[in-house]
């Protein structure tokens, strides 16, 4: 693993930089995140492991402080080495950014310029629109201690902005990257919003819990249960409601069943 970090971080300074033709590790349509003088290697491994992640595998790495390859990046990637071993080594950030047609910058504070601002939802979803019409997109972040500068974030088309507290504003950025990464997939998959596994179960059906109710209300009803007789018709509806309510399967209305039926045995021993 360290042999193929080294040996990538070698080619990005030796070879010319042709980002057209450089083979890259998927062939999925996706932004490039690209890391502005990271700090701490730690700091890069947790980004990549966000980005692997959510499916995303294009990292541009400017000038990190603690030099490259990173041991420590390496460990903190836990699984997501190849995801390193592919990361490009830039001196600068023109560099990065040279054949970008459109740059993000992330930042959670005021810059005093004119740039149109995005929330992250709104920016990875204009990112889709533009890598579809065979557009490059880069999405800057910062460095750990005060994030981009001011020259960094010039150099960007658009501002996203995450809607932190404003007396604690400052993100890791591994949790910025992950942040980021989140939002790009739920704008390049289908997410379901919710689902419930049967495990092998089928839904109950109207007639099933009507059954089970009239089997608990008669039994109820034998046991003495409804009382007194005025509450008695409201005491079954919402017995009946409490049934619905529940949407059980198959497997539950058995075991119901089973569980009044030995509890009346036990009771006639």
């Amino acid at each position: 693993m360290k042999a193929g970090v080294e040996m990538a971080a070698r080619l990005a300074y030796q070879q010319p930089m042709d980002f057209g033709e450089r083979d890259m590790p998927s062939g999925t349509p996706q932004p490039a995140f690209v890391l502005v003088r990271p700090q701490m290697g730690e700091n890069i491994g947790g980004a990549a492991r966000a980005m692997w992640n959510f499916g995303l595998d294009r990292m541009r790495v400017v000038s990190p402080r603690d030099g490259w390859p990173n041991e420590r990046a390496v460990a903190m990637a836990s699984g997501a080495g190849r995801l390193l071993d592919e990361a490009v080594l830039c001196e600068s950030l023109p560099e990065a950014l040279e054949d970008c047609t459109y740059v993000f910058a992330t930042t959670a504070r005021a810059r005093g310029l004119t740039k149109p601002v995005f929330s992250p939802e709104r920016a990875m979803e204009i990112a889709r629109e533009k890598i579809a019409a065979g557009e490059k997109v880069a999405v800057m972040f910062g460095p750990e201690r005060a994030g981009l500068e001011n020259e960094d974030v010039s150099r960007a088309n658009a501002i996203i902005s995450v809607p932190v507290n404003p007396d604690f504003p400052s993100l890791n950025l591994a949790q910025c990257v992950l942040l980021l990464g989140y939002e790009w997939r739920r704008q390049s998959v289908e997410v379901v919003p919710e689902v419930t596994e049967l495990a092998g179960a089928d839904w109950a059906s109207a007639m099933d819990v009507e059954k089970l109710a009239e089997h608990y209300e008669n039994r109820l009803t034998e046991a003495g249960f409804f009382f007194p007789p005025e509450k008695a018709d409201g005491m079954k509806t919402v017995l009946r409601n409490l049934w619905s309510r529940m949407r059980l399967t198959r497997s539950d209305v058995q075991m119901l069943h089973g569980i009044l039926r030995q509890m009346v045995r036990w009771k006639d021993k």
